[in-house]
């Protein structure tokens, strides 16, 4: 299963012991192809993130604040801040379209692959 979303945690492996994560830095095109060929849940939990993400990846990505919890086999699109950003920090459209302009913006795909 593809998750789509805005952070990783390692608590998304919690019914995973000794497993293996890789990590891929890709492009705002691959992130695009991802989403359009495959089948995703969105696991975004601000309506103004889900809003520029959609935009970004020309699907739409609907808001949905919920846990996930991910098996072997499982990818996860993340749209990341290069930057931290102050304690209690709720960024609206805004200000995420205009750190879009700035570059400080990444997008990860993150799996767990499948061991033999």
């Amino acid at each position: 299963m593809l998750y789509v979303g805005n952070a990783f945690s390692l608590s998304m492996l919690s019914s995973l012991e000794n497993t293996v994560v890789e990590f891929k830095k890709i492009s705002l095109d691959e992130a695009r192809e991802l989403v359009k060929e495959k089948e995703f849940i969105s696991f975004v939990g601000h309506p103004s993130t889900a809003e520029v993400m959609s935009k970004l990846l020309n699907t739409e990505i609907p808001a949905n604040r919920v846990p996930i919890e991910l098996k072997m086999g499982d990818e996860v699109l993340v749209m990341s801040l290069n930057q931290r950003l102050p304690e209690g920090k709720v960024l609206g459209k805004e200000e995420l379209e205009e750190l879009v302009k700035q570059g400080k913006i990444q997008w990860w795909l993150v799996r767990v692959p499948e061991i033999q």
